[in-house]
């Protein structure tokens, strides 16, 4: 089925309509030259405005509190490397002119996330058995933020989501409906993010998404689901084979329709989890995120001071500031 959004970001179209015009378009003699995924992103990805909605993980963050925090310290050499560095070296700049990071990892359900069915499911789907084909999708935003403000238990209701369609239009199938609370703003808050109440989505609403919109998975702002006893939503979603992305962040710096969803997330092999990564990809005129032609240049940015290890093993840096 092909959508197109009617709003004041109409000329950003989404990756997989533009796909679909070839199939749209009417039979003639000659048949309609394919568009070029190239076209698609010299025409409208490389100006469109990108925003990351991911949580850095570190020692010291939220986390639910069956599991313990991650450990990060200097990588050791595991054995001699005659010439450059002896067995049990940690690596340096003055001495190697390289670093790395040794991370100590408890579980797999930590930070911004994405959980596939094994992880409650013995049948479902691990991580490293997920399809490529998440890798991009549309993205629908539904705003709770104002409900939560008056009631931090607030969940996501079946009304919430037909308030979004009577604004916007059905919501397209196989898209990722992320759920904005605004609690992602309590992420520094370690020990008030994870106590309830907090916001999460009910089980009619997830029922909806997936029974009568068939969405490719939902995202929430808390690393819960719901704040039933028995977490009767994620239970659902798990046992009928549906992932979910939790712990996300900056929604409130995204258009609540018409922008794509880049879904990135580790891959080991059997993973109950995964450590992901969710970018925004919005119209070229929506005043949050950075384009790509707006970049000055092709390589990294350069920064005015080093980065160093915390007490926590965590390389930062004093000053954020870019050189000139």
């Amino acid at each position: 089925m092909f959508f197109c959004f009617a709003t004041s970001t109409r000329r950003f179209i989404l990756t997989a309509s533009l796909l679909a015009l070839s199939a749209c378009a009417p039979i003639t003699e000659e048949p309609a030259k394919p568009i070029s995924l190239w076209q698609v992103y010299n025409s409208t990805l490389k100006t469109a405005k990108y925003i990351d909605l991911t949580h850095a993980f570190e020692p010291q963050q939220a986390v639910w509190n069956g599991f313990d925090h991650a450990q990060f310290a200097p990588a050791k050499a595991k054995n001699d490397v005659p010439g450059f560095i002896g067995k049990g070296e940690i690596f340096s700049y003055e001495k190697h002119g390289v670093v790395a990071t040794a991370y100590v990892l408890p579980t797999d359900q930590y930070g911004t996330q994405l959980d596939p069915p094994a992880h409650w499911n013995p049948m479902g789907a691990t991580i490293s058995e997920i399809p490529a084909t998440y890798a991009i999708r549309p993205l629908v935003v539904i705003n709770i933020a104002p409900q939560v403000a008056e009631d931090a238990g607030y969940h996501l209701q079946v009304s919430d989501i037909k308030a979004w369609e009577d604004k916007y239009g059905r919501i397209p199938e196989g898209s990722v409906v992320m759920v904005r609370s605004d609690w992602h703003k309590k992420w520094r808050d370690i020990e008030r993010f994870n106590k309830k109440p907090f916001p999460g989505v009910g089980l009619a609403a997830l029922k909806f998404l997936h029974q009568e919109r068939h969405i490719l998975f939902h995202g929430h702002e808390p690393l819960d689901t719901d704040t039933t006893p028995n977490l009767e939503g994620e239970y659902w979603l798990m046992h009928n084979n549906h992932a979910q992305a939790e712990g996300v962040a900056n929604l409130d710096q995204v258009p609540e329709q018409g922008a794509l969803l880049a879904i990135g997330y580790a891959k080991p092999e059997g993973g109950t989890g995964g450590y992901a990564r969710y970018v925004a990809i919005a119209p070229s005129d929506w005043p949050y995120g950075v384009s790509i032609e707006a970049l000055k240049e092709r390589s990294l940015p350069a920064f005015k001071t080093p980065v160093s290890r915390d007490e926590h093993g965590v390389m930062r840096r004093q000053n954020m500031d870019m050189k000139d």
